[in-house]
């Protein structure tokens, strides 16, 4: 899939750093809504510090109000317990409260649900961070352990509170990484730890009922017919990759001698050379079932040696897709039972 990717930085952003709502103190209630947790923090854990790609980020007390940027965050933070007074809305993917079936279910639980008086504020990402909006609910700490903002992005954001950035690589957290950094944000290290054990279990109980998928090679990426640069391929640095490496299959040596040493979620690939894309399974994400017909039909894309088989994973709900894309503890449980079957299906094919 290749999905928005929210970089921009809007023009406000200069009036933000003047706002009076960058206060990282406690807020009124009235200000914006007061979040929650169900999870008991551990106070002792502060003050804590974070390496991150842009320096380190101290924290000198247990935040008690949470914004979050791009995906992944608020997902995590939510399973945790702990319900973000701000969040990015779900336009791709996402439901009529522009949100998606597993928050919904995690927000109902802790007593927040999207428009309700403890719901969380959410802020469109369309044309990039949402600076005023984040300012606004005079957050303790932003969440961006999963993004992939810009240095002057971090700056600017840290002006309005401090800042927990990826580790090392632009959208290349994988979920159990982004998961232990929220949690020793938000002082709550065990209950994430326990979080990663078992949605690990989890997945592997669900794979189990899918002997076939063991061993199989796979490659994910997306494909656009009619297109002479119609194929992107992501790497083992992103989390739909990750997935299926847990699931037991193996990223196709193709892609693995084509991005060693890359620090890109993807790489483009010319559809010329689509038939030296070999493995028993590809996965992609199309708009709709006819695309996947035209995929098929394409006289280059339908030269993939998975394709040619009948071995295509081809998704055209976007909010399984995101559940993917977006992996996290929320998520990934979600999508299980759904995308388990069609991956069985292209492995007895293969």
């Amino acid at each position: 899939m290749a999905p928005p990717r929210l970089r921009g930085l809007i023009a406000a952003a200069v009036a933000v750093l003047a706002l009076s709502a960058c206060s990282t103190g406690p807020a009124d209630d009235t200000a914006a809504p007061a979040g929650g947790s169900s999870a008991s923090a551990d106070a002792g854990a502060f003050p804590v510090t974070i390496e991150h790609a842009f320096g380190e980020t101290t924290l000198t007390e247990k935040p008690e109000r949470v914004a979050t940027v791009s995906w992944v965050n608020a997902d995590v933070s939510l399973a945790l317990g702990v319900v973000p007074v701000g969040m990015p809305a779900d336009t791709y993917g996402g439901n009529e409260n522009q949100s998606t079936p597993w928050k919904d279910a995690k927000l109902e639980e802790l007593g927040a649900t999207i428009g309700s008086e403890n719901a969380p504020v959410q802020y469109s990402e369309t044309d990039g961070i949402a600076f005023e909006d984040i300012a606004a609910t005079n957050p303790d700490v932003i969440l961006a352990a999963y993004s992939g903002i810009s240095r002057e992005d971090y700056d600017t954001l840290s002006k309005i509170a401090p800042v927990v950035a990826y580790p090392e690589i632009a959208y290349g957290t994988a979920w159990q990484d982004s998961t232990r950094i929220i949690g020793e944000a938000l002082g709550l290290t065990e209950d994430a730890e326990q979080l990663v054990t078992e949605t690990e279990q989890a997945i592997d109980d669900a794979a189990a009922e899918y002997p076939q998928l063991e061993g199989k090679t796979f490659i994910y990426g997306n494909l656009e017919p009619a297109s002479a640069e119609g194929v992107n391929v992501y790497t083992a640095n992103d989390n739909r990759p990750r997935f299926l490496t847990s699931l037991g299959m193996v990223q196709a040596d193709v892609v693995t001698e084509n991005t060693t040493g890359s620090e890109e979620f993807f790489i483009p690939w010319s559809a010329e050379r689509a038939n030296e894309l070999e493995s028993d399974i590809f996965v992609t994400w199309v708009p709709d079932e006819g695309t996947r017909d035209a995929i098929a039909g394409d006289p280059l894309l339908g030269q993939i040696p998975a394709v040619e088989r009948g071995a295509l994973v081809a998704d055209s709900d976007n909010t399984l897709t995101l559940s993917i894309s977006a992996a996290n503890p929320l998520s990934l449980v979600w999508a299980l039972d759904r995308f388990l079957p069609m991956l069985g299906e292209a492995a007895d094919k293969a």
